[in-house]
């Protein structure tokens, strides 16, 4: 790991102002001049160790007043800060009664102890675990290299959707639950401007830019995420599943909210994580919903349609059927 200086930012736009004088624009080619954000620090640290980061300054957010609030109002929804801590969205009351699966799905991200200081915008905004990204010895795509070592190589956790130069996914659990939500990301420049922007667009796929997978400039920081309030009769469930025990990384989780009109479904979200470069909602198994009873041959079909352009790999093929299992029981469990 490289030397480096300690900054406390004093507010957003001092946090902002000292990244933007320092940083490069291409924020995942930082030299060993360009400063970085950090607020829980747990990939930020993971990165640096491996030597894919050597900034020079880190900029300390952890303490900024405001970004660790989490509120909820009838008439807004709810606003969660990015400084928020999972574990600290697991157990806030309104969102376990009106967002169960968001909560569930921080729940199961981590350990305690990582959950007690991991951030959701840190969370929503790391990078891919992917074995070959991770090590300093493989010049992947991603890195800007010239071939995905995973796609012939040791890729039993790797995407089967959207495989197609980059088969990495996207590391955060969470954003799978934030995706069949529909929550919206906000951000701010070193400029001061806000903008703010569906979650499905905040994730850049490997085809759009191998070098990145969110849309986040080196200038810019996550203030907070939005969640519009459910509409009535909504009901949701999250599922989780990976290797070994809970706190290992997802090879495969879903998320589901559905619009219920008693027994028949109104409106379908269904989000799948671990399953392609980037999360991503199943238009074709919400299809399968609208408009009908929720039973075990539905939700079947549903799921059934959600891996039908499914491509897995060499060593990954059982994600098809794991999918399929768990999306048909996130449904039940939903409904």
């Amino acid at each position: 790991m490289n030397n480096f200086s300690w900054y406390n930012a004093k507010s957003i736009e001092d946090a902002l102002t000292q990244v933007n004088s320092t940083a490069s624009n291409e924020i995942y080619r930082q030299t060993e001049k360009a400063a970085i954000l950090k607020a829980g620090g747990t990939d930020l640290l993971d990165l640096m160790k491996e030597g894919l980061l050597q900034p020079k300054t880190i900029v300390n957010i952890r303490e900024l007043p405001g970004l660790d609030k989490i509120e909820f109002s009838n008439n807004d929804g709810l606003r969660v800060g990015a400084n928020s801590t999972l574990a600290e969205i697991a157990a806030h009351e309104d969102i376990r009664k009106h967002y169960i699966a968001f909560a569930q799905a921080a729940g199961d991200a981590a350990t305690p102890q990582l959950r007690n200081m991991a951030t959701i915008g840190g969370n929503i905004a790391q990078r891919t675990r992917c074995w070959y990204f991770r090590s300093y010895d493989h010049p992947c795509f991603r890195k800007g290299g010239d071939r995905c070592f995973a796609k012939n190589g040791e890729n039993e956790n790797h995407a089967i959707l959207n495989n197609g130069s980059c088969v990495s996914v996207h590391a955060s659990s969470v954003s799978t639950a934030l995706m069949a939500y529909d929550a919206r990301v906000v951000i701010v420049n070193s400029k001061n401007e806000t903008k703010e922007i569906p979650i499905a667009d905040f994730f850049v796929a490997p085809g759009e830019d191998p070098l990145r997978e969110t849309i986040l400039e080196a200038d810019e920081i996550i203030t907070h995420i939005r969640l519009a309030k459910p509409a009535s009769g909504t009901k949701a469930a999250y599922i989780k599943q990976g290797a070994r025990e809970s706190h290992d990384w997802s090879i495969a989780d879903v998320a589901v909210v559905l619009e219920m009109n008693g027994k028949t479904c109104k409106r379908a979200a269904i989000a799948l994580g671990a399953a392609s470069p980037v999360p991503l909602r199943s238009m074709r198994a919400e299809g399968a919903l609208a408009g009908n009873q929720i039973t075990h041959e539905i939700a079947l079909e549903a799921a059934t349609l959600a891996m039908e352009r499914a491509r897995p790999l060499a060593k990954n093929g059982y994600k098809v059927p794991l999918f399929i299992n768990l999306i048909q029981e996130a449904i039940l469990n939903a409904s």
